[in-house]
């Protein structure tokens, strides 16, 4: 049967799809709160006549890796304003120069320090760079089933079990969390520099505040916490422990020879932006409207789980007697787009101008969802049994590639992991590639599988032979 001739009245899917209209209340990523606070500079160039500013890297404009032009000078300008020493824009988003800061930080066939709540691209860096991730458990909210930030006795706790292992060449750090969870930056980079080891901070979720708690290398991602386009994000590096040309070559490897032009501007424009009085004053407005909206909803008793963030949400669905996955399923069909669902929370980001009717369509939704959904509390969750710090049994790129088949969870106890698990979003495996899955393991993620309906399989990809 031959396909069916589609004809104009048709239109083009994904172009249909970005034409339509936005939903009541759409509280989730990008933070411009689609277009509605994008940066005065960014909205000037996008008035042009269209696809003006799409252009290669002219002697004029240059480009991340060029000494000369003007990408060259706005780098220089946004380290200035985030007070760090060196910044790259990127063009691939946080992930890709996450990527290549973990190559800078670590040579082939070391080990670096990576929390269990990293996200995948660490995972795919530690293949491309050949090196072997040390995967640190973090500490666990039974209540919404949440990876919380260590602290420094535990952080203490880790760098002493790398020291038994031979130590590593780095320490990774995620700060703050997808739902806003903040650690104490200042005191984890100060321990792991105590002891020789650089520090690259993961801070696709915040605002630049681990430059100036003295982390070596950082990422932002700035269309998480800014004004920025998606897949604009920056790099950013100071001290001399990571030197400048491992960053540059790695940058070289991973990043795109022929970057947008708008999303470099995207990047400029953001930050130019957060950091100018206008900036500010449109973050303060929407923090004030993000506490009151706090407020009240606690004062309507809806349990809403603490962090650093007043522009992160997060509703605490278990108490309530649901899954994140199943609000966020009843909401979206009442027109509120959460960003991230899980077995227990749901996360909502407000934007740096949330919508007008946020205040008062958010907290009726919120009650209709009890009424129709809740029930008694959800029975806490069992955090994974996993050990302080583990490295896979078989290197990663090699497990990754090996021959392998699937075999249901239930059955998976005693082989070794071919692929990660991992939901999507938020993108953190629960497995890593030749990581040994032993009886308790298996358990959980059988657990875990229940609790993800449809966005983890019943069956778990291992290496034939092992």
């Amino acid at each position: 049967m031959s396909p069916r001739a589609l004809g104009p009245a048709d239109g083009e899917p994904l172009l249909r799809a970005l034409g339509g209209a936005a939903p009541p209340l759409p509280l989730h990523l990008p933070c411009h709160g689609r277009g509605r606070s994008l940066a005065p500079g960014l909205l000037r160039l996008l008035r042009l006549a269209p696809a003006a500013w799409d252009l290669p890297e002219l002697p004029e404009i240059g480009g991340p890796l060029v000494d000369e032009g003007a990408v060259a000078e706005s780098q220089a300008r946004s380290a200035a304003l985030l007070g760090a020493e060196r910044c790259w824009y990127g063009v691939n988003g946080a992930s890709g120069l996450l990527q290549a800061a973990l190559l800078a930080l670590a040579p082939p066939g070391s080990r670096v320090l990576l929390p269990r709540n990293l996200h995948r691209s660490l995972l795919h860096g530690c293949v491309l760079g050949q090196i072997e991730p040390l995967l640190y458990d973090l500490p666990f909210d039974p209540l919404t089933g949440l990876w919380l930030p260590p602290g420094p006795e535990h952080l203490e706790r880790v760098l002493a079990a790398a020291r038994a292992l031979g130590g590593a060449a780095g320490l990774v750090l995620l700060d703050p969390t997808y739902q806003g969870l903040v650690a104490d930056l200042p005191a984890l980079i100060g321990l792991a520099h105590g002891q020789g080891l650089p520090v690259l901070v993961d801070q696709a979720h915040g605002s630049g505040a681990a430059v100036a708690a003295g982390a070596d290398l950082s990422v932002l991602s700035l269309q998480k916490n800014a004004t920025g386009l998606a897949q604009s994000a920056v790099l950013l590096a100071q001290g001399q422990r990571v030197a400048v040309g491992v960053i540059e070559r790695a940058l070289l490897w991973l990043q795109t020879s022929s970057p947008s032009a708008l999303l470099l501007a995207a990047s400029a424009a953001a930050i130019d932006h957060a950091h100018s009085p206008a900036g500010q004053r449109q973050l303060e407005r929407a923090q004030r409207r993000g506490l009151a909206l706090r407020q009240h909803l606690q004062d309507l008793d809806v349990p809403l789980v603490a962090n650093g963030d007043p522009l992160r949400l997060v509703l605490a669905t278990a108490p309530l007697g649901m899954s994140g996955l199943a609000a966020d399923a009843w909401l979206l069909e009442r027109g509120v787009v959460a960003e991230l669902p899980e077995p227990g929370a749901l996360t909502f980001c407000l934007g740096l101008d949330p919508p007008r009717c946020l205040e008062r369509l958010l907290p009726r939704r919120l009650l209709a969802l009890r009424q129709a959904l809740g029930g008694p509390p959800l029975p806490p969750f069992t955090p994974p049994p996993l050990p302080l710090l583990a490295a896979p049994e078989l290197p990663l790129g090699q497990a990754w590639r090996a021959a392998s088949s699937p075999v249901p969870l239930a059955a998976a106890a005693g082989r070794i992991a071919a692929e990660p698990l991992c939901p999507y979003p938020p993108g953190i495996p629960l497995l890593v590639p030749g990581e040994r899955i032993d009886a308790p393991r298996a358990l959980w993620l059988a657990q875990q599988q229940q609790l993800w309906p449809g966005q983890l399989p019943a069956s778990v990809q291992v290496v034939d032979g092992c």
